[in-house]
């Protein structure tokens, strides 16, 4: 199990990532990009827990056939570049007929490779037991060899195609889309690393056809790449899978509203913000109690709000170039700034807990998601919005 662990670990992160995706999956199999999505995770995970020379002399032992597991993992390898370039392509998007097209070039084309890799194994005699070495082994084997370059030729295609589609794809792709965008890289940097180890492989095996002894290169070098190659491109396609989520989503918002839920959780009613949450609480449970907390606090300091600070700040956001919406989020933050330190002050000072020169009105900032967060990302890291947190005047940092 131990020569294994980096790739049990790989197999073990796209297992997660089909437990992720099956409700999804189960509604969209009539979709394309999910049948794609589906055949990836099912073979990668065969793959990465076939792979290790543990789970080899199983398989070995458990047919009576020396070395069967060889044209099994190449085979399933040689399936997985496949699903890989179906994948991307289908992410990519297209026109939907040459789309469909691309699709069935890709299955016939690594199916017939995998179909090959079997009847080369048929055909030759691997008598010996390797695990680690079969490749160089029976490199010079007539048949054999032609199974060893048939794979290593199909997932060099697969690899090159994985990392140009997805590196091409990175640099197209809109910032915004943060979860796709590190998936795309993360895919492209396991791609590399698995060029890597097919060029330790053809390395080692070119070395046998002329006569020389690379052997190392295939026995030594090229399985801790492929172990980091697995496990980057595992998580590249985990990662756009559950950065997409909306429970992802919710996660985002609600470590994003800490700042807010800090400051005001204090002025907050007893019952709203006491509210027993448990550590297995759903995070969509928890983002919707920060969320009336918040919402409750700006309530019960509405009429310490000082227009004045709101202008001052206000008038220093756009003179520091900011837009006049993002100005009116850093002036009402400003603002909130202000009146938490005005009612905490008048709550130690012990004096009756009466409003400030602000309006009754309640804050413009309620339960509509993106405003919310707009104010709480403000409240955190404008400079105009610590000075007023500080008494200090805001328009200071106009400079």
């Amino acid at each position: 199990m131990k020569d294994g662990l980096p790739l049990y670990l790989a197999g073990s992160v796209l297992v997660l990532a089909l437990l992720i995706k099956a409700p999804a999956l189960r509604r969209g199999w009539d979709q394309p990009l999910m049948r794609a999505v589906c055949a990836l995770l099912v073979v990668g995970c065969l793959l990465t827990f076939l792979a290790p020379p543990p789970s080899l002399a199983a398989v070995n032992r458990l047919t009576g056939v020396a070395n069967f597991a060889a044209p099994l993992v190449y085979g399933v390898l040689t399936a997985f570049s496949g699903a890989s370039i179906v994948l991307i392509l289908h992410w990519a998007g297209g026109p939907a007929a040459a789309l469909r097209r691309a699709t069935w070039v890709t299955v016939a084309v690594f199916g017939a490779v995998s179909v090959l890799i079997v009847a080369f194994f048929v055909l030759g005699d691997a008598r010996v037991e390797r695990l680690r070495d079969l490749d160089t082994y029976y490199a010079n084997t007539p048949w054999l060899r032609e199974m060893i370059v048939s794979y290593l030729l199909a997932h060099t295609v697969g690899s090159a195609a994985l990392s140009l589609l997805s590196l091409k794809w990175m640099l197209r792709v809109d910032p915004a889309l943060r979860p796709l965008r590190t998936g795309l890289a993360l895919l492209t940097l396991g791609g590399v690393l698995d060029l890597g180890y097919l060029v330790a492989k053809w390395a080692a095996v070119g070395a046998r056809w002329a006569g020389r002894d690379w052997d190392g290169l295939s026995t030594y070098v090229a399985p801790p790449l492929a172990s980091a190659a697995a496990l980057l491109v595992g998580t590249g396609f985990i990662v756009p899978m559950v950065g997409g989520s909306a429970a992802w989503r919710d996660f985002g918002q609600y470590r994003l509203l800490r700042p807010l839920w800090k400051a005001l959780r204090g002025f907050a009613r007893a019952g709203v913000a006491t509210v027993p949450l448990t550590w297995w609480s759903p995070v969509g449970i928890r983002l919707i109690h920060r969320e009336s907390v918040i919402d409750d606090g700006l309530l019960a300091l509405a009429s310490w709000f000082d227009p004045a600070v709101r202008s001052a700040a206000y008038g220093a956001a756009r003179r520091q170039g900011l837009t006049e919406a993002g100005a009116a989020v850093v002036a009402d933050a400003a603002m909130l700034a202000a009146a938490c330190r005005a009612r905490a002050a008048a709550e130690r000072s012990g004096a009756p807990a009466t409003p400030g020169a602000g309006s009754a009105e309640p804050a413009p900032y309620r339960l509509d998601g993106q405003p919310l967060a707009a104010l709480a990302r403000e409240f955190r890291g404008s400079p105009i919005v610590d000075a007023a947190r500080h008494g200090l005047p805001v328009d200071r940092e106009a400079a």
